[in-house]
């Protein structure tokens, strides 16, 4: 993995980005066809009768679930353009409660989870000529690429003694050196050049299909701290610029646009669940 410095290999996209919230505004236009992936849904069945140390439910198994689960279970349907607040009935960011003790999270946003990635790179290998060079872009406003997250350091448990808070402070001490010391680095690591998109910059980094179809590319700093690991690129493209995969930071659900069999493969694949879309189709 490598910062990439020439943006000039970007270039190519520039023109291709339409109207902002739209398929081809997220992943480019002029692509011969288009699918878009829904992200997987992180479900739990908890045991109401029982709670942990904490107060909150036990929970007794997990699952990932799609949303034609959730739609099958609330009597509604899943469609190509469709929102997860036309599924959820909820249009706030609240995890639905189901009657019979299930528990369903949101789908993240921004976010293309690393195993349906790997997957993805096998459809992608095949529809493309330069495997081992891979460009990744990452959105620049996350704070731990950009080097602008902070730490907090707090207390659980009732109300720290004397002793206990003179050791809370030099411990908060210690850590915000070292996440200073581990920021600092992580700037320097990344100084360069910025895509600019019409509507976002980028961190660019050279990666390879090999690499992402495994997760262990996520120890890299340079791609983050989120949920422990890091992100997943913004936008994804092989050197031949034959397909794009785009996964918008607000947005719960990743594009793949590019030659029509890649797109037939990735709709036939049972591991997503994908739907056709057109470069005009709008993204909720």
């Amino acid at each position: 993995m490598e910062l990439i410095i020439d943006l000039a290999r970007s270039a190519w996209l520039i023109p291709r980005m339409q109207a902002f919230g739209t398929v081809g505004g997220t992943a480019g236009a002029g692509f011969e066809a288009y699918a878009r992936v829904l992200h997987p849904l992180n479900a739990f069945r908890d045991d109401l009768s029982a709670t942990d140390e904490h107060g909150e439910p036990l929970v007794l198994e997990s699952s990932v679930w799609r949303w034609s689960d959730v739609a099958a279970r609330v009597g509604r349907a899943v469609h190509p353009d469709v929102a997860w607040s036309e599924v959820s009935g909820r249009d706030d960011e609240i995890e639905l409660v189901l009657d019979d003790g299930w528990r369903v999270e949101v789908p993240e946003e921004g976010w293309f989870d690393p195993t349906q990635l790997g997957a993805l790179t096998e459809h992608l290998t095949a529809a493309t000529t330069t495997p081992l060079d891979v460009l990744a872009a990452f959105w620049d406003g996350w704070a731990d690429l950009n080097g602008g997250s902070t730490l907090a350091v707090g207390w659980q448990g009732g109300t720290p003694d004397a002793s206990e808070q003179t050791e809370l402070q030099a411990c908060a001490a210690r850590m915000a050196t070292r996440h200073r010391v581990e920021q600092e680095a992580l700037r320097a690591s990344l100084a360069g050049p910025r895509l600019q998109l019409p509507h976002r910059e980028y961190i660019v980094l050279g990666m390879t299909l090999p690499e992402l179809a495994g997760p262990s590319w996520m120890d890299d700093p340079r791609v983050g701290t989120r949920f422990g690991v890091g992100h997943t690129p913004q936008l994804l493209w092989p050197e031949d610029h034959t397909w794009v995969v785009a996964t918008e930071i607000d947005t719960d659900s990743t594009i793949v646009a590019g030659p029509r069999p890649l797109i037939a493969s990735v709709l036939a694949d049972a591991r997503f669940e994908a739907f056709e879309v057109k470069p005009d189709s709008a993204l909720v």
